[in-house]
Formats: structure tokens, sequence, C-alpha cells
């Protein structure tokens, strides 16, 4: 099985694959657009997209594809996300005047910015490419913000540990594919919505869900590509009724512009 990840080795997403598809061959791509590309194209079998973070919240790029692609989440994971601070050997935390690292880790580590004002922070497309650059460059007032695989991987020395804000530091990703599984344990499922700009669709929309008690875990706004103003809602609801969850969705059909659903898949635990 080849997996299509955003990122070089040593990523986040390459971490969450290793773990969870040991035996998967990883075909990094650059940016979320390639991806997706990879998957279309038939190049890779699946993609394994990062979702959310509890710290710096959604990934709306890979909302927008999804919709914008007819691909079918077949399973999410859960990653523990620790941050390490990542140098040319030898180097002292003393000489470090700017870290590297994609700006969603950088939004996870603010408390080590403030605490430390005089490094500042530079965006980089990956935190693995990040690591890379900084040994490749082997300035001793550089570092960046990576995982313990890209230490590993580019021969970095970890100067500290966990600089993220909070322990509680999860990404939640999903594993997509061109056709759907389904599998019988199927307990979650997200679609998305479009809904008419008129008074109280929203609580219509929400509606079919509450009066079946169907427990929405999630919900995400997102503009919609050349229609300004108008929104699309991406909604995960948990399953635990099977029939009750088909006739929400049918009682969602008649009164919205459209639903697509996403993925019908295991929760993560």
């Amino acid at each position: 099985m080849k997996i299509a990840i955003q990122g070089e080795l040593g990523a986040f997403s390459h971490e969450a694959c290793l773990k969870n598809f040991p035996k998967a061959k990883v075909l990094p791509c650059a940016v979320s657009s390639e991806v997706f590309e990879a998957l279309d194209s038939g190049l890779a079998d699946a993609a394994l997209i990062p979702i959310e973070n509890t710290l710096a919240g959604p990934v709306v790029v890979h909302y927008d594809l999804l919709l914008e692609h007819d691909f079918h989440i077949n399973a999410e994971f859960r990653l523990r996300i620790e941050h390490q601070l990542l140098a040319v050997p030898g180097t002292k935390f003393a000489e470090i005047r700017e870290v590297l690292s994609h700006p969603v880790a950088l939004d996870q580590c603010r408390k080590f910015f403030a605490k430390h004002k005089k490094i500042r922070s530079a965006s980089f497309y990956d935190t693995a490419g990040a690591a890379r650059h900084v040994i490749e460059a082997g300035k001793r007032d550089q570092a960046a913000i990576a995982s313990r695989a890209a230490a590993d991987v580019y021969g970095a020395e970890i100067l500290q540990s966990n600089l993220e804000d909070d322990a509680q530091n999860y990404t939640r990703f999903f594993l997509v594919e061109r056709k759907p599984r389904a599998p019988k344990d199927t307990d979650k499922v997200s679609v998305a919505v479009g809904l008419p700009n008129k008074p109280g669709m929203l609580f219509k929309a929400l509606s079919v869900f509450a009066l079946r008690e169907i427990d929405l875990t999630k919900i995400e706004s997102r503009p919609v590509r050349g229609r300004p103003w108008e929104y699309a809602f991406f909604l995960d609801f948990l399953q635990t009724d099977r029939k009750a969850a088909e006739n929400a969705l049918h009682h969602l059909e008649e009164i919205a512009q459209f639903v697509k659903v996403l993925g019908r898949y295991k929760a993560s635990e």
C-alpha cells in the first residue's frame, strides 16, 4: 500500500503513517494539493491528511480539498504531537536567534516564544523540511521545531523537548481513499452540507440530528468558491443507530442545497 502525505520524511504525517501502517510505502508530497493529485492519478493508494489539532484548530485546506474531490474518508487516527527544538549538533541554546517550522507548529508553541523574546519565529513549509534546512545550512544561530523522527532522519541535536503549549496536544488524521470501505463497526460519519442563505436554516439543519438524539462531534464552516458569502458546513456525528442516522441524512437533503457524505468510519479512541 502506498500512502501519500504532505511533508517530508520525519514529518508528523509521516510519523502517523508509520504508527498506523508500518508496512506501507510513504509518498512524501510538497503541498496538500499534490497529495490529492497523487491519489487521484493512482500514484498513491491512499492519503493520510491532518484535519485538526487540539491547539491550532482545523487544517482548512483539507476541508476544501475533501469537498472538491470525490474521495472517501475510511478511517481516522489521533497522534500525540510532541515538538522538539532541533539544531546543528554542538549548538548551544544561547546561540539560537531564529526558529523555523510550519506555521501550525509555531502556533502550538506560543509560550516558548513568549518566554524567549530574543528568539524570532519564521514560517517554513514543513516541520521536517525546516529541520533538514537547518542542518544543511549549518547555521548555529538557527533551529527548527520538529519531531524526534526528524532529528533521527537529518542528524539534528535536540536542544529542548516538549515545546508545545499544552500536553494535550493531538492531531486528528483522516485516511482518504478513492472508494468507500464502511466496515461493519462504522460508528462515525462526516458530511458536507450547503444551506440556502435564509433565516433559521442552520437551526433547521442541526435539528435533524437533535430530534433523533444524534451526537454532533464537530461543525466547521468554509466559504464556497465562486459563490461569495455562501458557506459549506462540515459535520461529524456519531452513528449509534444506523437507521436514525440515515433518516437524519434524508431529512437534511430535503432542506439543504447539497449533502455530500465524505466518509463512514470507525471513530478513533
